[in-house]
């Protein structure tokens, strides 16, 4: 499954680089127009490496997987998986209200994904084990899915409300979640 989900993950951040276009010219004045799909590579690259990261600790500390894991581990990835296509349409069209919103949607239900992996694996380690415990009350994962739900709404008021809290879900996340990386060690 680890290999499985770390391929997927490669080919989603090959796609996302091969969307973005080389600009026509050789000055800094080039890079204007292709700034804003940029901007959106950058964070939704970071997005990518913060799931993997997160999921690779977090299967790392899992000692067991049925098929609701199987299931839930490809839900999360058809969520990700959908990252290159509104990283590309929120680029191409300058942030504008309904690309944020998308992106934002898809960020949603990436985090409602990751939520529902992490808590069949609770499920199935039960919830005394080592595994639940580290996972904790997952205070992170309910605030980030919040986030994004009022970054969904803020969308319509500007895009750049939005943008910014989706940018702040992402720092919260950046530092691995040292929850499982206690429990591998």
């Amino acid at each position: 499954m680890e290999a499985f989900s770390d391929g997927v993950l490669a080919i989603i951040i090959t796609i996302m680089v091969l969307e973005l276009k080389v600009p026509h010219g050789n000055s800094l004045e080039a890079l204007k127009p292709v700034l804003p799909a940029f901007l959106s590579y950058v964070l939704s690259f970071i997005y990518i490496g913060i799931y993997w990261n997160n999921h690779h600790h977090m299967l790392h500390a899992a000692h067991k997987i049925n098929g609701s894991v199987l299931w839930a581990n490809t839900h999360l990835l058809f969520w990700l998986s959908l990252i290159p296509f509104v990283t590309d349409w929120m680029g191409e069209n300058s942030f504008t209200t309904i690309p944020v919103a998308l992106y934002g949607v898809v960020l949603f239900m990436a985090g409602v994904a990751y939520y529902l992996l992490a808590h069949c694996l609770t499920g199935l380690h039960g919830k005394d084990s080592e595994f639940t415990q580290a996972l904790g009350s997952d205070r992170k994962g309910k605030v980030s899915i919040i986030i994004y739900v009022i970054g969904i709404a803020l969308c319509f008021l500007h895009p750049l409300l939005s943008l910014s809290l989706y940018f702040l879900v992402a720092v919260m996340w950046f530092i691995p979640d040292k929850r499982f990386e206690k429990k591998i060690e």
